[in-house]
């Protein structure tokens, strides 16, 4: 009785461990399994900090089942790679194992093998383990070996999706290539009719095409970037490398910080580079490779060149025509260009240097990663099917050669430091000497006449400045002025100007601003705009004028405000712009009445669009812009009170990582102005980083940061921003009419990035890409420093003759 007794119990004993075990093995996250377990559908493994899970899944209202890896903490479900993708499991039966020779399976029904990692050993000693790492990289080690032997990993076998840590190349030891294919649609991981790889015939670069049709193409890497792309400034984010030795050849990226990114090569042929955002719960749109019609491959043919702001887009390099005209006259360019003149096949040759290029295709191409310049052009000579030489590396004045010896194709003009020489006849270059000294001549010839012209009216409008007449600095000359870069911008008369704002009537001005009054007005086609006249008293003259027109024409930003045309018509200087309805940041953000208009959803909406619009000036844009006059006043509104930033007259134009420069003669507005640029006339990116915290900060509390004071003591709004974050108390610097809608986890998000914006040095405040990073992550955000004081003492100090109001060091612009 008593054997029976205990028999029963060690049953139930035995039945309530396995029980207990399968109630465990689903609900506790583990990251490995053993040899011979089982993940059965339905179950699943969990990396150790949560990041990423594996199991099985279906997609859409398909019943095929999957075992892949997915983003576990993401609640849109993004899966990021997949074992079975071309033979999906049809029911639930399906089980993922690992063999003893550690071999990955996927099997179904009656142990049908559906898939396998093909990984086999021989060594009969081996302990082989599966783990799921928190990079998202699935791995099989071998236990028994004392430095845990690695035997599989998945990042080796790339799917649509390029995460932080993959190697996406070749490795030259053992062959294998790591390229991305795209599923065939939204609900189908079978591989798509696209491929994205990195091409190591010549030297390495990534292609891309849709079957057997070469579609895309990124430039070399050189140095600081692919050839063709934004340079990818060094940021807290993330950090890339392009690698080139005799092992492999390989790019890859890592995150520096706990943002979730990735590049998603979609079933559409797209190759986005992604950002998750916890607050809105959605994946954003950081960068798309191929955004514009110039990204398609050798769309001009040989030795032509895409500008994609030019119409045509297609053009021949210098020293080059269209090889059948015809072709070019209907708009196909895909014949290319010819010579003008032939090689002379001699040491006549010469090469002709093209700058701010993307460079050709090197699939027929020679490097050599030591060689200088001048070796680069000797070897090009010595060789008569060389075509063209360049650096390879384009930092720190340039290293490393790169021949080409085919028709160069695929080229492009993009505003980057990258110098391209290109084999001509030495008469075709003679005769474009030639022409330069002509041309030379000639305009040394105009000059001289036009300043005996402007002495002798200068001197007669001397006589009559106290007159009825005009003075704006300017003379009726101005009607032959010859401005670069317009071709893409309207011009519009006098005459229509005129006519659309009434001849200027009063009633139709809007607002005044440091260029001059401000009109509405409306175009014949029943279009509204914004017309900014030059003013008789403005301190901006010519310059100002030529720097807005071509910096704006230049830019296209959703946060942006939009040039529609100029007019130069004698002393008169014009501007035509979109016309915002809600006018500008500051007409709503310091009248207490229209400030309960601004509620905090609206307000953190404007501080993201601004930030985005920074970063694309900085970074993104063609043409790499520091603004130097940030304010509320120059962000301006449209219908759905998105901020749109305007007044490019102080702007300066920067390339690569020239962005710093110094000057005598100090502009903007007091209170936006960065300490660096006010007292030593040093201005940079971090110039306007510095605005843009100010302007945070006045967003959150409608104060001015200028004209604010406390009763306790004299900061100004910096100052006083500062004490209540130091003191834990920086949700009293919220304005009062947000008491009702702000939240606040992103009211306090936003006061620490404005504070880290306005630290007093310029190198301890963050990059605009870090800025809009930062708006939108959730992770933990460096301790800001001390920021710059500027009381209306300190203001004083730095230019006894200058208002309260309005303060700089040499030269204010009341703007």
């Amino acid at each position: 009785m008593g054997i029976h007794s205990n028999s029963n119990s060690n049953s139930i004993f035995l039945l309530f461990s396995t029980a207990l075990f399968f109630l465990l093995s689903s609900s506790i996250a583990v990251d490995t399994i053993s040899a011979n377990q089982t993940i059965r559908d339905g179950n699943t493994i969990v990396s150790h900090a949560g990041m990423f899970e594996l199991g099985f899944f279906s997609l859409g209202n398909s019943n095929n089942r999957y075992l892949g890896i997915w983003y576990k903490k993401i609640s849109v479900c993004t899966v990021v790679w997949v074992a079975n993708r071309e033979t999906p499991i049809s029911d639930t039966s399906g089980r993922f194992q690992v063999s003893r020779d550690g071999n990955l399976m996927v099997v179904s029904g009656g142990n049908t093998v559906i898939w396998s990692s093909n990984s086999t050993l021989s060594d009969r000693n081996l302990d082989p383990v599966a783990q799921l790492l928190e990079t998202g990289n699935l791995v099989v080690w071998d236990k028994s070996s004392t430095k845990k032997r690695l035997i599989w990993q998945s990042f080796d076998y790339f799917g649509d999706t390029l995460l932080p840590g993959m190697k996406f190349g070749k490795d030259l030891e053992t062959g294998r290539e790591r390229y991305l294919t795209p599923w065939k649609s939204p609900d189908d991981p079978s591989p798509g009719r696209y491929l994205i790889w990195v091409d190591t015939n010549g030297y390495p670069q990534i292609l891309r095409r849709e079957g057997r049709v070469l579609q895309s193409r990124l430039g070399p890497w050189n140095g600081l970037g692919f050839s063709g792309l934004p340079i990818d400034i060094p940021n807290p984010i993330y950090s890339s490398e392009f690698v080139v030795d005799q092992k492999e050849i390989y790019f890859r990226y890592e995150l520096l910080s706990s943002v979730v990114q990735r590049i998603h090569f979609t079933w559409d042929g797209k190759t986005l580079q992604m950002h998750w955002i916890e607050r809105t719960q959605e994946w954003v749109v950081y960068a798309d490779v191929d955004a514009d019609s110039c990204g398609r491959y050798a769309i001009c043919g040989p030795y032509g060149s895409c500008n994609i702001n030019r119409r045509p887009p297609c053009s021949c390099i210098k020293g080059f025509e269209p090889r059948i005209p015809e072709e070019w006259k209907a708009s196909d360019w895909s014949s290319g260009c010819q010579r003008k003149k032939p090689l002379n096949c001699g040491s006549g040759d010469g090469f002709q240097k093209i700058s701010g290029v993307k460079l050709p295709d090197t699939q027929r191409s020679w490097y050599n990663l030591s060689m200088t310049l001048g070796e680069c052009e000797m070897a090009c000579r010595k060789n008569f099917s060389c075509t063209a030489y360049a650096n390879l590396d384009i930092r720190n004045g340039g290293s490393g050669c790169l021949l080409w010896f085919d028709k160069l194709m695929d080229i492009r003009e993009y505003d980057v430091d990258q110098e391209l020489y290109i084999r001509i006849s030495a008469s075709e270059l003679a005769t474009a000497y030639k022409g330069n000294g002509v041309l030379t001549l000639v305009l040394l010839t105009v000059l001289l006449l036009f300043a005996v012209v402007y002495a002798c009216r200068k001197k007669k409008k001397r006589l009559r400045m106290k007159g009825k007449g005009n003075w704006y600095g300017l003379d009726k000359t101005n009607t032959s002025i010859q401005m670069e870069d317009l071709d893409e911008l309207p011009f519009f008369s006098l005459r229509q100007v005129a006519k659309a704002t009434d001849n200027f009537n009063i009633n139709n001005k809007v607002g005044e601003g440091g260029f001059g009054p401000v009109y509405k007005g409306v175009l014949e086609d029943g279009q509204e705009v914004a017309v900014k006249r030059l003013s008789e008293t403005s301190q901006q003259g010519l310059d100002e004028f030529k720097n807005e027109v071509i910096c704006i024409a230049k830019l296209q930003h959703r946060n942006l405000v939009k040039l529609l045309g100029y007019c130069i018509h004698a002393n008169e200087l014009i501007l035509i712009y979109e016309y915002m309805r809600n006018k500008s940041l500051d007409w709503f953000l310091y009248d207490e009445t229209k400030c309960l208009m601004l509620d905090w959803p609206q307000r953190f909406h404007i501080i993201h669009g601004m930030a985005r619009g920074i970063l694309y000036i900085h970074q993104d844009s063609r043409l790499q812009i520091i603004h130097r006059d940030l304010k509320a006043g120059n962000i301006l509104l449209d219908d759905d009170m998105n901020p749109k930033i305007s007044d490019f007259g102080l702007a300066r134009k920067f390339k690569g990582f020239d962005n710093a420069a110094k000057t005598k003669k100090v502009v903007g507005t007091y209170g936006y102005i960065s300490p660096e640029y006010a007292v030593h006339g040093r201005f940079s990116t971090k110039s306007d980083v510095f605005s843009f915290g100010v302007l945070v900060l006045e967003i959150v509390s409608g104060k001015k940061n200028r004209e604010f004071s406390h009763e306790d003591h004299r900061d100004n709004l910096l100052g006083h921003g500062w004490r209540l974050y130091k003191e834990d108390r920086a949700i009293e610097l919220v304005s009062l009419s947000l008491r009702n809608s702000c939240i606040v986890s992103e009211v306090l998000r936003s006061i620490h990035v404005g504070l880290l914006c306005v630290q007093h040095h310029a190198e301890d405040r963050p990059t605009m890409l870090s800025v809009v990073l930062m708006l939108v992550s959730e992770g933990v955000l460096p301790q800001p420093k001390q920021p710059a004081f500027f009381t209306g003492e300190s203001c004083r100090e730095l230019d006894p003759d200058a208002s309260v109001d309005e303060c700089t060091i040499t030269q204010l612009y009341a703007r």
